[in-house]
């Protein structure tokens, strides 16, 4: 009975030491493990996520809040929420996506490219830690007066009240090139930093003389406008001017054929780009962007945005080759035989 007490509390502090040895290397070292390699396998991610959008009136703001309740509704990720917020749109929606202070947002890939080649409005600026989620659907650039104006061209503007777009806006870099291709810079006419909805009512109650939008066609603020006043006049990109913005930029040619409004009745030349959803390469895992691109390319015809019947496989990297994708997102489009 003695030596099996002896064997037993020898036994007893033996595994005593051991556990404590085993408790203390685990909690020490398994915090340190957390700590630093917790961070590069992406600590910083997270589920709930906030989307940057545009300004209200133009296309990204209710296509935001579409693709959010739809990722809502489809993407069963424990504790996954998404929320879309107002913005400057592209600039903004870029630099804050990179800042950590979006997680995903909308961008035109014009702007995306500039910012991964660090001009513009990114010179010197590192956009790293975004990434393509996919493209979207095309947009035009809109410039609109009304017949009432007297303004029969891009070069009467001269001298003009103009509303080029808000700060941070792809609208705001595309108003200000084409202007300048046709001769106008910065003081040659007064810009009204507006976004689409304030432009919209600007140019209806006189206040302003033309807008500038790069919106995706057909706008319902356009409509709106047209179904207030009968009278609004696009004004096209074209000659010498259209070669110059084309040649020096990642636009497009592109015509608005009539009937692309109900009431539309000629052709408008203007330019064109693909509207992104980017995401943060830092803040979203590699698994949480597969399911996002997923649910998105599988489910967009549940939304009811007219622009929704565009966002396809098919077109899901128009305009988007050269820049990096979301590592999730490339790993949807492989597995979906979109990408090699």
């Amino acid at each position: 009975m003695k030596k099996f007490s002896l064997f037993s509390l020898i036994t007893l502090l033996a595994l005593s030491m051991l556990l404590a040895a085993c408790g203390e290397g685990g909690n020490g070292g398994g915090s340190a493990d957390e700590g630093e390699g917790g961070e590069a396998a992406g600590g910083d991610a997270k589920t709930n996520l906030t989307m940057g959008t545009g300004s209200v009136g133009g296309v990204y703001y209710p296509l935001g809040g579409e693709m959010s309740n739809l990722l809502k509704d489809t993407i069963e990720t424990e504790g996954f929420d998404v929320s879309s917020v107002e913005s400057g749109a592209s600039v903004e929606n870029i630099a804050k996506v990179q800042a950590g202070k979006f997680q995903l947002g909308i961008a035109q890939n014009t702007t995306m490219i500039n910012a991964v080649e660090g001009n513009g409005d990114f010179e010197g600026k590192d956009v790293s830690k975004v990434g393509v989620i996919g493209s979207l659907y095309p947009e035009g650039l809109q410039v609109v007066t009304l017949g009432n104006t007297g303004i029969e061209s891009i070069e009467d503007l001269k001298g003009k009240r103009v509303a080029v777009g808000p700060p941070g806006g792809a609208t705001r870099e595309a108003a200000t090139m084409v202007l300048e291709a046709y001769g106008l810079k910065e003081g040659d006419y007064k810009a009204f930093e507006e976004g689409f909805g304030d432009a919209k009512s600007k140019l209806q109650n006189g206040t302003i003389d033309a807008s500038f939008a790069v919106v995706g066609v057909p706008s319902s603020t356009t409509d709106e406008l047209h179904a207030a006043t009968k009278d609004v006049k696009f004004l096209n990109i074209e000659g010498e001017a259209l070669d110059k913005v084309v040649e020096n930029s990642q636009y497009e040619a592109y015509t608005m054929e009539p009937g692309t409004y109900d009431w539309q009745e000629e052709p408008v030349q203007t330019i064109t780009a693909m509207a992104l959803l980017i995401g943060s390469t830092e803040q979203i895992s590699e698994d949480l962007a597969y399911e996002i691109t997923k649910s998105l390319y599988e489910n967009a015809d549940q939304m009811t945005i007219a622009q929704a019947n565009m966002i396809t496989k098919d077109s899901a990297l128009k305009g988007a080759q050269d820049l990096p994708l979301h590592p999730g997102a490339e790993k949807y489009f492989k597995e979906a035989g979109i990408l090699e």
